[in-house]
């Protein structure tokens, strides 16, 4: 049987083990209970109605499920698109807003096309455990504003929440803990009547589907030039959320993931998003971990799930998922920090065995996302910093020395390590140009020439020999070396 026959008779695993399916149709319950005062409070961030954020969940939800690459995890409005947009919907309005939506959905598809997702291979590991650990004080610090100025009844909703959380799965697993939770301290306040914040407090939930339709404006270039800087940041913002979120999944479910064909779904999501006028969004962190963590979900049907409840519990059940308690959701998040945090990382014996300059980039990369609220930036400075530091550690690799033939009529440089701009640097002044005798021999068999700048490295220490009458010979280069050498040799002095 052919590979394309295996994959067409083989049926997902929600459709063959029961198990499986209830574990998916629970698992993306919780999430589209949890998805939704997430979406409000983005859509007040954005500067739109709640129900454009609800939109966008659902329709994000649904068809990164069909176009994604990373199975289980759980995409829809976010909190760093929202602020993106927000100054182009404040500015401009809300249907520059949809159309911006649109093009960064389109040059995700490019950018994904083009092979971006590549390039988190340059992510380092300090890098990632800055990000999972920057994530988890993020979701917790989302959850502070709804502990301040609260009834008092809060606290103990919550504590209880928690409570639940941590003890009811040493009963059972069959039924999420968060959803549990969820109904318990929902039945307990309303059957109570106790006045705490409820999910209706942020905002009217939708009554109706959404109905697809272009962007209210002018198709001139003007339209695209006022919108292509908020897209483009969009769609940069929104791959590198979702591609590091997905690379994370990978690790917790020790599976792999198409990331390329993650990041043309993102892009494709987002169009379907704009076109029926939502906000857009990206892979979100905290939902994903409710999902694959904690409700333990692993196929696609739980997240076309989370995205289908949301709708219909907003639409069918509006008034009674008006009636959950805050407390319930922030319990669910706090948990959800605590277990996404990665306790290891800072642990004392680890932070003994921990290079110095790793610990450094864990702690910028966590320091920058915290103070900007912003992955990208965070995952952007961790990554500069890790190149800082790795190309200063090795600038001095490359060593040279020096052996003079019994008849002095010859020297030969032996040079071993690696040749780049920041090892180069010092090469030129490790050779005895005026007290080497006429011929000169740089033996490169033990080193490798990587860029231009080592290239002209060795051009300089050529003409400064030259210069002084004597011969320089060059062996021993591997053939990229070779390649590289011959191409640019003679090539890089002014003037050329």
């Amino acid at each position: 049987m052919s590979p394309v026959a295996r994959l067409r008779g083989r049926k997902p695993d929600w459709l063959s083990d029961p198990k499986v399916w209830r574990t998916e149709i629970l698992a993306g319950l919780v999430v589209g209970l949890a998805l939704i005062p997430e979406a409000i409070s983005f859509s007040i961030i954005a500067g739109v109605d709640p129900a454009i954020g609800l939109f966008a969940s659902f329709t994000m939800a649904v068809v990164i499920s069909i176009v994604g690459g990373r199975r289980a995890m759980i995409s829809a409005a976010t909190g760093a698109v929202a602020l993106v947009i927000a100054p182009l919907n404040r500015e401009h309005g809300f249907g520059y807003l949809v159309a911006a939506v649109i093009l960064a959905g389109v040059f995700q598809v490019i950018l994904g096309a083009l092979g971006v997702a590549k390039l988190m291979r340059f992510i380092p590991r300090a890098v990632m455990v800055g990000f999972v650990n920057s994530l988890a004080i993020l979701i917790f610090m989302t959850q502070v504003p709804e502990m301040r100025d609260v009834p008092w009844a809060v606290y103990p909703l919550i504590i209880g929440g928690l409570a639940l959380m941590v003890f009811f799965p040493k009963l059972t697993t069959v039924i999420p803990a968060p959803l549990i939770t969820i109904i318990i301290l929902t039945v307990i306040t309303v059957g109570a009547a106790i006045a705490v914040p409820t999910v209706g407090d942020k905002g009217a939930l939708p009554s109706s589907l959404p109905v697809p339709g272009l962007p209210d404006v002018p198709f001139t270039p003007d339209t695209l030039t006022t919108i292509a800087p908020y897209a483009f940041a969009m769609a940069l913002v929104g791959l590198m959320e979702s591609l590091m979120t997905a690379k994370l999944v990978d690790d917790i479910t020790d599976t792999r993931s198409d990331k390329t064909r993650e990041s043309v779904g993102q892009g494709i999501a987002n169009i379907v998003t704009g076109f029926f006028g939502g906000m857009g969004g990206c892979a979100m962190i905290g939902q994903t971990m409710i999902n694959v963590k904690v409700s333990g979900a692993r196929t696609r049907l739980s997240t076309f799930l989370a995205g289908a409840f949301l709708m219909v519990l907003c639409i069918v059940f509006g008034s009674v998922v008006s009636d959950i308690p805050m407390a319930a959701l922030v319990a669910v998040m706090v948990m959800v920090s605590f277990a996404t945090f990665d306790w290891h990382s800072i642990a004392p014996k680890t932070l003994k065995r921990m290079p110095a300059g790793e610990i450094a980039v864990m702690v910028i990369t966590v320091a920058c996302v915290v103070v900007t609220h912003n992955l990208a930036i965070g995952v952007v400075v961790g990554s500069l910093t890790a190149m800082v530091i790795f190309a200063k550690r090795v600038a001095h690799l490359a060593e040279v020395t020096a052996v003079i033939d019994p008849d002095g009529t010859t020297v030969v440089y032996q040079v071993t390590g690696e040749l780049f701009f920041a090892s180069s640097n010092d090469l030129v002044g490790q050779f005895d140009y005026a007290g080497d005798p006429d011929k000169v021999i740089i033996d490169l068999s033990a080193a490798h020439v990587w860029d231009a700048s080592s290239v002209a490295a060795l051009d300089a220490i050529e003409t400064k020999y030259a210069q002084r009458g004597k011969a320089v010979e060059i062996t021993g280069l591997n053939d990229p070396s070779a390649h590289l050498h011959d191409k640019l040799s003679g090539e890089l002095a002014a003037g050329h």
